[in-house]
């Protein structure tokens, strides 16, 4: 046959491996799920600013979707939907499904609701100069200068003398004031901007303005004397009750979308609320799941998971060991099988700072959802460390549901570093790995994410259950 010009051999098949921008892969109907998703999403962060407030929203919300509160000796059964409150910091959610658990486990998806912040002190209140202050105790990784000279809301409970636990949400809304931490001049700063950053400003340098009126009265401390009537007539403590308080100072900006496109959103938190909406959104969302399924949103992460709400409480494993009793089924053979996403953020290639960055391995915004392998310090320390078996697992669910996703570690090996609670979930013989929003200025005010990665990681966290 003579030739006509036409090709019949055919094209090399590409085997590289490329990421893919989330918005050149999805359809339009998507996207008007991405904005509505990230809508819904930005109006919890303004709203919950803390992981008590997360939790207080986050319950609503599972009573709304029919989810009962779970005690300990409760009856559990195939098909049903609980929540156990973790001491008003924390909450675990689960659907009991109809396959065996002893051979399917289960699947959890855990993330945690607290994020760096400003803690007020127990004895905080004092006069100096024409100003009162509270001192504080920063809470969790930050770098300190960049909480001076910027709006401050104060969140938490007072518990009084009496018992009555008073909360205090102050500096939110447009008519109510705000609190603020100085910062010096720059026309008197030249000894301050020669310090090295971490010494720039100092812990005990972060205290919070909270007045400059005088009480009119004689005597001295005028000024405190004046907050303390305020406090007293405003939430009926006085000075002592600072000792049973947990009370902290937050950003007082709003979550905005960022960008002319309005592709980013700016906000307080997202580490790692940005993982928790998601992974709860997921979870109420996938109740028809054959898989017995869990969610848990827990309390300390920034400080090591340490504590009674923290992912190190044996309170976790007693829920697994409970829903385990209840089916009769083994406990451990149920651990050995199940599978755990640790839901947490990872840092994304910021085109500032490239010097810190592997961008090979990096994480780079709008590419959808992120796996860590590994995470921890340096030699990779203090981290899990997943199997090939469980990232292989992942990768087939997530092709199977056209989940946008990429795979990153945290900067560059002798940089990098950070830790989330996979290794405590690990350690109870569940296969682990970490997957999670990338984030520009992690731990800072006010952080940057993209909304098609934030979609992307509802999407993943529903395939999971699914």
């Amino acid at each position: 046959m003579e030739n006509l010009g036409v090709n019949n051999k055919k094209e090399p098949k590409d085997y590289s491996y490329v990421k893919k921008n989330f918005y050149e892969s999805v359809d339009d109907k998507t996207l008007k799920k991405v904005d509505s998703f990230a809508q819904s999403y930005i109006n919890f962060l303004n709203e919950c600013k803390t992981e008590r407030e997360s939790f207080e929203f986050f319950k609503g919300q599972a009573l709304e979707k029919g989810f009962k509160e779970f005690n300990f000796g409760d009856k559990i059964e195939k098909g049903g939907n609980y929540f156990y409150n973790v001491r008003g910091k924390g909450i675990v959610l689960f659907h009991v499904g109809d396959n065996d658990i002893e051979k399917d486990g289960i699947r959890i998806v855990a993330s945690h609701i607290d994020s760096p912040r400003i803690d007020i002190k127990q004895v905080p209140l004092y006069e100096s100069d024409g100003l009162c202050f509270l001192k504080t105790h920063y809470y969790g990784g930050i770098k300190k200068y960049q909480w001076t000279a910027i709006p401050l809301s104060l969140h938490g409970v007072v518990v009084l003398k009496n018992g009555k636990k008073v909360e205090i949400n102050l500096g939110e809304k447009d008519d109510e004031p705000v609190f603020y931490i100085n910062d010096l001049l720059p026309h008197l700063g030249q000894n301050q901007m020669e310090q090295k950053a971490k010494a720039v400003i100092s812990g005990e340098q972060l205290n919070i303005v909270v007045g400059a009126k005088p009480l009119k009265t004689d005597g001295n401390d005028k000024i405190k004397r004046m907050v303390l009537k305020i406090l007293n007539e405003k939430y009926g403590m006085t000075e002592e009750d600072f000792l049973s308080s947990e009370l902290s100072c937050v950003p007082a900006f709003k979550a905005r979308n960022v960008g002319f496109d309005g592709s980013l959103i700016g906000g307080y938190g997202h580490d790692d609320r940005v993982c928790a909406y998601p992974a709860f959104q997921s979870i109420v969302d996938m109740t028809n799941s054959k898989h017995t399924i869990m969610c848990l949103l827990v309390d300390k992460e920034e400080i090591g998971s340490e504590g009674v709400t923290g992912m190190k409480c044996k309170v976790y494993e007693d829920i697994i060991e409970e829903i385990c009793s209840a089916l009769n089924k083994n406990v451990r053979k149920v651990r050995a099988n199940s599978m755990c996403i640790s839901a947490d953020v990872t840092a994304a290639f910021d085109a500032n700072f490239p010097d810190v960055f592997e961008k090979t391995n990096s994480a780079i915004l709008s590419c959808g959802t992120c796996m860590s392998k590994f995470t921890g310090a340096r030699g990779k320390s203090d981290s899990s460390d997943a199997s090939a078996e469980m990232v292989g697992t992942i990768r087939k669910i997530f092709a199977d549901n056209n989940v946008v996703w990429q795979a990153a570690e945290l900067g560059k090996v002798d940089l990098g570093g950070g830790g989330t609670v996979a290794k405590y979930i690990a350690n109870l013989n569940i296969d682990t790995v970490d997957i999670g929003v990338p984030v520009i200025s992690m731990h800072s005010p006010y952080e940057l994410i993209s909304k098609a990665d934030l979609y992307s990681t509802y999407q993943a966290f529903c395939a999971f259950y699914k």
